[in-house]
């Protein structure tokens, strides 16, 4: 394989956080609901009203930005180093792990930790470490 990698930018990188964050935090307080992806885009399926309303506004809004880079800076350019098959089984495996985690990455890793849940600290820690195992396999072995 032909591993690349990427220039570091750490304003680019404080930059989205503080989006994320200040998301996270707008969603928290003014409807009491954690930003976690997963949770958020299930509701968008099965529940109705105002509650579905506000979940596929959040979506929205996820599409949109990358609609906005689009127009404001250029093409976004996506590099995959992985066939298609193997991201679809990707795909499929943090589904699973999103429903045995009761929850995502961003729902754990964001929201949860800046409430210092004990259940999401579990969950990050242990997201970091697969992914930390995962890579080391894919790129070593």
């Amino acid at each position: 394989m032909n591993w690349t990698t990427t220039p570091f930018e750490p304003l680019a990188g404080l930059a989205g956080g503080l989006l994320i964050g200040s998301s996270v935090v707008l969603l928290l307080y003014t409807l009491g609901r954690i930003a976690g992806i997963s949770g958020i885009a299930a509701g968008a399926m099965t529940q109705h009203g105002a509650e579905r309303y506000w979940r596929l506004a959040f979506i929205a809004g996820i599409v949109l930005s990358a609609v906005l880079y689009m127009v404001f800076v250029g093409n976004l350019q996506v590099q995959t180093q992985m066939s298609s098959a193997w991201l679809v089984i990707a795909g499929l495996l943090v589904g699973f792990g999103t429903r045995l985690g009761s929850g995502c990455t961003s729902g754990h890793g964001v929201a949860g930790l800046s409430r210092l849940s004990p259940r999401s600290i579990v969950a990050t820690v242990t997201f970091m470490a697969t992914a930390i195992v995962t890579t080391n396999i894919i790129r070593h072995l």
